[in-house]
């Protein structure tokens, strides 16, 4: 557990023994490189006492404390308390020199890592100020050396987790917004310490309804899914997931959101226990925690399409010295199995429509389905039709372009009223542009939709143009 950890008192989760760490033992993150060159700057204080920059008091607290060793570092805080801590905030406060501040947001950071039970002044001297303990820290993030601004995060994120209130509804949709932004930076260096900021605030239930109302899951859920998130990131990030799910009505938008896939993915491809571990209690939180049992249904068949049972079943005859794998893993395995017993031909359907992962899975070929279910692709204000028309728009996938535009035939073919329905979405247009598509397995099923369209013996029409 870590330092930070210990102290969580204000964790709405109690985290299963083995998950509360930030993050898996790994190398250090860019931050952490950059604190080590920072520590070894050195400052002149007396120039910035002498010209009236910082106060003596200030001066003389930060003379000692620069040149001390840890222990003794540890004695002048724990002598000074609150005055130590406004010393060090009143030089943020005072000196815009980077190079100053950076040490100084070091100093801080390194404080509170070797003894975590000093924020408490940090919280006093706030409460005596009458200003938010992370006021000092989220004024920063607006300049422009990246070091000064993820540390400050870092601290953000530290204090707030450990704070008896919450942040503003200003500051809290900013700063949730910023964390937004920094998951879709191209090429950021600085993930996860942007993900470890996150993974601190998640703990607390306000910011996961905060969270989710500034659209920060889909940006998530994309870096999880990139090929070049790497095991640091992707443990993070799923550990972001299994918080947020602890609430029912944000479990419901991850599930909307298609993470199921995702999740599903990742398991498949985990070579790490500590990452099977959080991506199975993700996947447990996903079944348990909505409120809705319709939701519900659409995870479990969700993983149902995804072929979770099956890693399951492959998990499930390993020995695990982790309990909590062992548990999780009887939970998913039972629960899915019941689903199992009850899922329809039509329900597998939906579930790989709605994670846009079409492939020529039996239901497409079967006419049996096609006369039992067409009429259901007008179900929910024709759903299923939209989510078609919307792959049609925005895939680059040959097997997905094909399977929708096969769907739709099928769809028109046996529903007497379908042809008006897709004129109306605008699907016909999109399946005429596929018969000029590169590739030629979709021309073909683009032709044969369009046909099915405008005329009558339908199996005809498909031999003579296999024959042609």
């Amino acid at each position: 557990m870590s330092a930070y950890a210990r102290l969580s008192g204000y964790d709405e989760v109690a985290p299963k023994p083995g998950l509360e760490d930030a993050s898996p033992s790994g190398p250090m993150n860019r931050l952490e490189q950059q604190a080590v060159q920072v520590r070894q700057a050195q400052t002149a204080w007396q120039s910035y006492f002498q010209g009236k920059v910082i106060t003596e008091d200030v001066f003389r607290f930060i003379q000692e404390y620069d040149q001390a060793d840890g222990e003794r570092r540890a004695q002048l805080v724990a002598t000074h308390g609150i005055q130590a801590v406004k010393a060090l905030l009143q030089i943020l406060q005072s000196i815009s020199k980077e190079q100053v501040l950076q040490y100084v947001l070091t100093l801080i950071d390194d404080l509170l890592q070797n003894d975590p039970t000093t924020i408490r002044f940090f919280h006093q001297y706030a409460d005596q100020s009458g200003t938010p303990v992370y006021s000092s820290f989220i004024k920063l993030m607006n300049r422009p050396d990246h070091f000064i601004v993820q540390m400050s995060s870092r601290l953000v994120s530290f204090l707030v987790l450990h704070s008896r209130h919450l942040m503003s509804a200003d500051d809290q949709r900013w700063y949730l917004h910023w964390l937004v932004q920094q998951l879709q930076a191209p090429n950021n260096v600085y993930m996860t310490c942007v993900a470890g900021s996150l993974q601190r605030l998640m703990r607390v239930d306000a910011y996961r309804i905060g969270y989710m109302q500034v659209h920060g899951i889909k940006p998530l859920l994309d870096v999880l899914a990139s090929r070049n998130t790497g095991f640091q990131m992707q443990y993070q990030l799923i550990f972001c997931v299994w918080l947020m799910a602890y609430n029912s009505k944000v479990a419901t938008t991850i599930i909307n959101m298609n993470a199921i896939p995702v999740l599903a993915d990742a398991l498949k491809a985990s070579g790490k226990e500590k990452v099977t571990r959080i991506i199975l209690a993700a996947l447990r939180n996903l079944l348990e925690k909505p409120a809705d049992k319709q939701v519900v249904h659409v995870a479990a068949t969700a993983m149902i399409s995804s072929k979770v049972p099956t890693v399951i079943a492959v998990l499930a005859n390993k020995q695990w010295q982790d309990e909590d794998i062992r548990d999780d893993v009887e939970s998913l395995q039972e629960k899915l199995e019941a689903y199992l017993l009850d899922l329809s031909s039509f329900d597998e359907y939906l579930s790989e429509v709605r994670s846009g992962r079409l492939q020529w899975s039996p239901v497409h070929k079967s006419d049996k389905f096609w006369r039992e279910n067409a009429q259901r692709l007008n179900e929910k204000n024709h759903e299923v039709l939209k989510i078609l028309t919307q792959l049609l728009q925005e895939s680059q996938d040959c097997t997905v372009l094909q399977v929708a535009a096969h769907d739709f035939g099928e769809y028109v073919r046996h529903y007497p009223r379908g042809k008006k329905v897709l004129d109306t979405l605008g699907g016909k247009q999109l399946i005429m542009g596929l018969m000029n598509h590169t590739d030629g397995q979709v021309r073909y099923e683009a032709l044969v939709s369009v046909q099915k369209m405008m005329v009558q013996n339908w199996e005809f029409l498909g031999k003579q143009i296999k024959v042609d």
